[in-house]
This record gives structure tokens, sequence and C-alpha cells, in this order.
């Protein structure tokens, strides 16, 4: 979305004994009191600070390797999965009624895995880490880890299960939401009701996800896609000749019980049997309500309207594409699903450190918390800004060599590179609320000021849709996204630097800019040199060392120290390799 190797030594887990264990008398998390947890920073090579342990700075960089391993790993399947589909069904009715139905699985990832369960979480396990660790060391008083799953988990497995069977069902009801202008609803439906179990499945693998991170363990979380995937296409090879597209929304169900297998086990060890010694009276300054008090409604809600409106632009898109000629909700997904791919990969970065981040806002340390959030801004620009450019320069290459085949034909391929080089244009935009949520919401004090920007990007987009669906179609719907999304990212990281963090938003503006005339230059150059080799597959191997190297170049004649931090990273992490 493996194993990790050291630098010297035999293949290593990040989650094996030689790795520093979670104790009960320190700081679980891999967090130090003076960099942040990923070891590259805007003013140096990946080394340590000088106080940070070096064992652990090693331990960092092993996590931020494996989870981009497995990201990598969860996503190329993905793309296995989105091929395997479109082989099988095409880009035409049945490919559309099933990503109506997918509809209820992705708002349930971005709500309960990716975003939402993430910032409230991930935050509340650091919270009661810091609490485990001045807890008196002879277990008479209540593990506050534990009591934070006792207070939260049963609540949110009982509310989420009712929440899926009413799902189920009113089916009908929502792919007439959904989709008004879809005219044979019924497969649809039955392919939703199939879905709707993973509004329970996607919340606890969110809750598991959240905890093991929280604890620095990042390996069970980062492989949760992979399973997901793989049992989405075993799935639908094996039933597709006796349910149709049934067998893929049967494949998601099944990969949703497999994300939660994967990270079960770690899990249960972390959280543990419950701590011997006497039981105590709890009052208002225990684990338990201190836990309640964070998690209280006052920073639910703003969370949840973030994430809805977040996700709310795939919604947008599906309705006014559902009155559009077949195959129009099938181009727009699976020209998103490619083109989101370097955001996936550059948000790696803040999964990774976003421990880090919490516990440093919990400790109330916002310079180290400042460090932290600028760096990662500029390292994850980079990264998306690196794949922008391969996509806008090869988008008909990559689209031919990854779908053109079986139901999905050439015209398939041309109408989907356009919506995917328009999707692209708001990469960036996406990256940053990506990165920029996590800050506004590790804070102890509620703020709506996430869920505002992200309502007024929302905005944008419906207003953008609806005028240009009419002219552009598919087209206009995609460039509609790319300007809302962008909207908000202007809005969140103007409002960071006045209501969260002192960051340097002119600093984090202008290296953002130097970022993207390098990315404007290579895929410039890509877009030239993208028709010169015979056959897109040649094509695409020469975009991928010609982008990146015209990428680098101009960087580094700009001045993007980010581009630097980018090769030293690589560097060191051969160097460890050999």
């Amino acid at each position: 979305m493996s194993e990790l190797t050291t630098g010297t030594g035999p293949a290593e887990d990040v989650d094996s004994p030689a790795a520093p264990p979670v104790t009960t008398d320190a700081a679980a998390l891999p967090v130090t009191t003076d960099a942040a947890a990923l070891p590259v920073t805007t003013d140096a090579p990946a080394t340590p600070g000088k106080n940070e342990p070096p064992r652990l700075g090693r331990l960092l960089v092993r996590a931020a390797w494996v989870t981009a391993a497995l990201t990598a790993a969860g996503s190329l399947l993905g793309l296995v999965r989105d091929q395997t589909i479109a082989h099988l069904f095409g880009a035409g009715l049945e490919s559309d009624a099933f990503l109506i139905a997918w509809t209820v699985p992705e708002m349930a990832a971005t709500l309960l895995i990716e975003d939402a369960m993430a910032l409230l979480l991930i935050p509340a396990f650091s919270h009661a880490l810091l609490r485990r660790a001045a807890a008196a060391p002879d277990g008479s008083e209540p593990d506050p880890v534990r009591a934070l799953v006792t207070a939260t988990c049963p609540r949110l497995f009982g509310l989420l299960a009712c929440l899926a069977g009413l799902l189920m069902l009113g089916a009908p009801w929502v792919v007439r939401v959904l989709a008004p202008g879809f005219e044979d609803p019924r497969l649809a439906v039955d392919c939703t009701r199939l879905t709707s179990i993973t509004v329970l499945t996607f919340a606890l693998t969110g809750y598991c996800s959240a905890g093991l991170r929280a604890h620095g363990r990042f390996l069970a979380p980062a492989g949760v896609y992979v399973a997901y995937n793989v049992g989405v296409i075993a799935t639908m090879l094996a039933l597709h000749t006796v349910w149709g597209v049934r067998a893929a929304a049967a494949g998601v169900a099944l990969g949703s019980l497999l994300m939660i297998l994967v990270q079960l086990p770690g899990f249960v060890r972390l959280v543990g049997p419950r701590r011997p010694g006497r039981r105590t009276r709890r009052s208002p300054g225990t684990p338990r309500a201190a836990t309640i008090r964070h998690l209280g409604i006052a920073l639910l809600l703003p969370v949840i309207a973030f994430t809805l409106s977040r996700q709310s632009q795939v919604l947008v898109e599906r309705f006014f594409a559902s009155g559009l000629p077949a195959g129009a909700i099938s181009h727009l997904n699976y020209a998103q699903k490619v083109a989101q791919m370097p955001m996936v990969l550059s948000l790696m970065i803040c999964t990774v450190t976003f421990p880090a981040l919490a516990q440093a806002m919990a400790e109330g340390d916002l310079e180290r918390a400042r460090r932290r959030v600028e760096r990662d801004l500029g390292l994850a620009g980079a990264i998306v800004l690196l794949g922008t450019a391969l996509v806008l320069g090869y988008a008909p290459q990559i689209i031919e060599v990854l779908f053109q085949r079986g139901a999905f034909d050439a015209q398939d391929t041309a109408a989907t590179a356009m919506v995917m080089r328009l999707y692209a244009l708001g990469l960036l935009g996406h990256c940053l609320v990506g990165a920029l949520g996590r800050p506004f919401f590790s804070s102890a004090r509620p703020t709506w000021y996430p869920a505002a920007s992200m309502g007024a990007g929302l905005a944008v987009t419906i207003a953008a849709g609806a005028v240009t669906v009419g002219p552009w179609g598919v087209y206009g719907i995609a460039a509609a996204n790319a300007v809302g999304i962008t909207t908000t990212a202007l809005l969140l990281l103007a409002g960071l630097g006045s209501r969260v963090l002192p960051v340097d938003v002119r600093g984090i503006s202008l290296s953002l800019g130097r970022l993207i005339v390098a990315a404007a230059a290579a895929a410039t150059a890509g877009w030239a040199a993208a028709p010169l080799p015979a056959g897109p597959l040649l094509s695409l191997c020469a975009g991928c060392v010609l982008v990146p190297v015209t990428f680098v170049l101009t960087g580094l004649a700009v001045r993007a120290p980010e581009v630097l931090h980018l090769l030293a990273l690589t560097r060191q992490r051969f160097c460890h390799d050999r």
C-alpha cells in the first residue's frame, strides 16, 4: 500500500522482537524529543538529531520503507483488481452498477480507515500511552490503553452493525439517491447489499490500524489493502461466471474481513490481558473518563463532517455522471484510481509520522509539531508532483498498458486518459488536504475550520460540475473535482498557520511553487517524448526514466530542497542495504 531489511543483517520485521519493544515505563510512540519521526529534514540528510537515539531513527526509517513497500503493493494489486473488472465487465452497464455500489465501501474506507478513525483514535491512543507511561508500576491502576478499548470498541461495533443492517435493507433507496439517472437499478441494489457489510468491517480495520500505529507498529496496517485486494480479485475470478459483477461485490465483503484478520493478532497482543492489581473507583481524572472526554461529541462531529465532505466529491461526480451515456462512471473511476496512486504514496509519509505529530501535540510541543508538518508537506509535495508529471505526460500509454484488453477498447482508453489528466491537476490539492487535516485534529481543542474549508471546496466542485457537465461531460466533472479540492487545500494551508500551528505558510508556498515548476518541466518533456517510441509499454518505460530525471534536474536548478532530500533518502536506503 514484506519484510523489512536492516542495514547489514537479514530481513527484519518491524514487529519483531529486534525492534524496540513497547513498554509501560516509557512513551510507546516512536517519537523523540528533538526531530520528528521520519529522519528526513529540510536542512540535513536523513540523520538522527543529537537527542534522537540512533536505533530509534533506524526503526523509523525502516517503518517508512516497509509502509511504502506495502502501500505500493496494495496500490498495484488495486490496479490488478481494476484491470480484472475492466477485462471481465468492460466500461458499461455492469461495471457502472458495481461502481455505484462501491460508493458505500469507498465512503466507509475514507471515514473509518483512512481519515476520521485515524484522526480521532491515534491522538486518543497517544494520550492513553502517555498516561500509561506515568502510571504506577505496581499495576494498581487500570491500564489506560485497555480502558480506551473497553470504553469505545463495543459501542462502535454495535452502532455500525446496526448501520450496516439498515444499509442492506435500504439499498434500493440508497441507489436512487446515489444515481438517480441510472436506468435499471436492480443489479446495483444487489451489489450494494453485498458491500454494506464494509461499514462494520472497515470500522474494525480502522480501529486496529489506529491502535497499532500509535504503538509504533506499521507492518500490519500497511498490509491491509494487500489482503483486501487479494480477496476481491480471487472472488471475482472464482465466481464471475456464476454471479457476474455481483462476484466483485462479494469480493469486497470478503476482502474487508481479511483486512481485520491481518491486524487482529498484533492488536490483541498490544492491548494484552488486564493488569493484575486492585480495581479502584473511577473518578473524573481516571483514564476511562479522560478517554470519553477526548472522544466526545464536540470532537467527533467536526472530524466526521470533514471526512464526509471530502468523500462527497465522489458522490457529486457519480451523481452528475449517472445521467451521461453508459460507461461514464467507469471512465471516471478508472482514471481516478490510477491518477491517485502518487497521492497514496506521498501520504505514506504522513501516515508514518502522524503518531509522532499526535504525541507532540499531546505534550504541547508546538515547535516540534511545526517542524514535522513543514517537513511532511515538502516531501509529500515532491512525491505527488513527480507522479503528477508522469500522469500528465503519459496518461494514454498508462491506460493502454493497464486496461486496454478484453471488453475495454481503444475508445475507452482515450476517454479515460483525458479524464485522468484532468484529475492529475488536483493531485497536489488532494495530497495537501490529506496532510493538513492531521494537525488540525491532533489539537485538544475541537475545530470546525477543516470541515468548513472542505464544505467550501465541495460547493465549488458542485457549482463547477453543474456548469461544465453539459458541454464537457465527464471531462467537466473531472476538472470540477480538481478546482474544488485545490480550493480546500489553499484554505487549509492558510488556516493552519493562524489557528493551530505557527507554520511558515509563505515558505511552504514558495517551496511547493518550485516543485510545481519542476513538475511542469517534467510533464512537458514527457508529453513531447511520449509518441516517439514504438508501442505504449516501451514509451512508458522511457518515461519512467525521462520524467524523474527532468524533475530532479529542474528541481535542482530552481533550488527545491525537497529534491535533495528525496535523493538523500534513496541513497541512504541503498547504503543500508549493502
